[in-house]
């Protein structure tokens, strides 16, 4: 009788770990599909992000709030491509609980990759983000953020990120060019593309900018594309509500695209790699604890 129990216990064990074997190549699997799966222009790629120091609690009126307006934002990006809201203003909830967020894509993106890149946002804040009450995260084609603070239609430059290249030669032709395209961007009222010779670029305004407040923002940016990356032969210059990129032709190589998105590819996998074995080991302690009694 001990010895059946024993043989029991034993191939509920072994059963056990082959699962749990199965359930870790699945989420392997399901890992590196959603690392490489990409759609065109590479909209999910990681650009930057920024959270508060201020956390909320589980279960609070903000957490909930904030499930409302991630989920209103999922649904919006299917329709446009920018969108602020305020959530839980109401008399009937404390200061605390008051949610203020927007989104954009990028204005050449179109509505399906757009909602792609949203939906990316929202599966990625929280987990870099955790329990904040405020972050924003930037991608290659959207940008989210939310705060418990009201920030909408309110001018703000503050730098958020930026990159610069290697400095180019003495050529005198690249920046005259350079200075064209900035020029032309500068005077942008939403998204813009320009081109001057072998040098493009674009910008590109939060929806809630009045006119004046972006052309003000993306002098800023143009601004700090000469003063901090100088000769730079690409930079990107994001501020609050507003960016500004330049870059020569042919500079985003293949081979640039390819490693920058596989040092992304990697921050993700880390991620999601830490949450999959978190899951595996609950589900394989679940079962021992089964197996043996």
């Amino acid at each position: 009788m001990w010895r059946s129990l024993q043989l029991q216990s034993t191939a509920k064990f072994i059963l056990a770990l082959r699962l749990s074997s199965i359930l870790f190549l699945f989420l392997f699997l399901f890992s590196s599909h959603s690392s490489c799966h990409g759609y065109s222009v590479k909209a999910h790629i990681f650009t930057y992000a920024g959270c508060s120091q201020e956390k909320y609690q589980a279960n609070a009126p903000f957490e909930g709030n904030l499930n409302s307006f991630l989920t209103s934002v999922i649904s919006s990006s299917s329709q446009a491509s920018y969108n602020s809201f305020a959530i839980g203003n109401g008399s009937s909830t404390p200061p605390e609980g008051t949610i203020y967020g927007l989104y954009q894509c990028r204005g050449d993106l179109k509505t399906t990759d757009c909602s792609k890149c949203i939906e990316n946002c929202v599966n990625q804040i929280s987990l870099v983000c955790p329990y904040s009450l405020g972050a924003s995260l930037q991608l290659e084609g959207c940008y989210l953020r939310y705060e418990h603070i009201d920030f909408l239609n309110k001018l703000d430059t503050s730098l958020r990120y930026k990159k610069c290249s290697k400095a180019v030669s003495n050529d005198i032709e690249f920046f005259r060019r350079r200075d064209d395209v900035l020029s032309d961007l500068q005077a942008a009222t939403g998204f813009r593309v320009s081109a001057s010779g072998l040098v493009e670029g674009y910008a590109q305004c939060l929806g809630d900018l009045s006119a004046a407040d972006c052309s003000s923002c993306l002098a800023d940016a143009v601004g700090k594309l000469k003063t901090l990356c100088g000769s730079a032969a690409a930079a990107d210059v994001f501020l609050a509500q507003c960016y500004a990129r330049y870059w020569a032709s042919g500079y985003y190589s293949s081979s640039s695209d390819s490693s920058r998105e596989d040092r992304v590819g990697k921050s993700v996998a880390i991620i999601v790699g830490a949450v999959a074995g978190l899951a595996v080991l609950i589900v394989v302690l679940s079962f021992c604890r089964k197996a043996m009694g």
